[in-house]
């Protein structure tokens, strides 16, 4: 097996195998509710505040 490929097989079983056992559950989740997009990638406003909210993060920029 090549060297840099042998990393994607074993977190692949690992995980599997965890799936297998009811350790976790695996679900689908769509690219634009990717949480961890906010700390790794420069979005659109409106995204930004979209995930913002969904981490609960709050905006005090605004004035009430």
């Amino acid at each position: 097996m090549h060297g840099r490929c042998k990393h994607i097989d074993v977190r692949y079983h690992f995980l599997r195998d965890l799936s297998k056992d009811g350790v976790i559950e695996l679900k689908f989740c769509k690219s634009q509710n990717q949480l961890a997009d906010i700390m790794t990638k420069a979005l659109k406003l409106e995204a930004f505040c979209k995930l913002r909210e969904a981490l609960g993060v709050c905006d005090f920029s605004q004035e009430d």
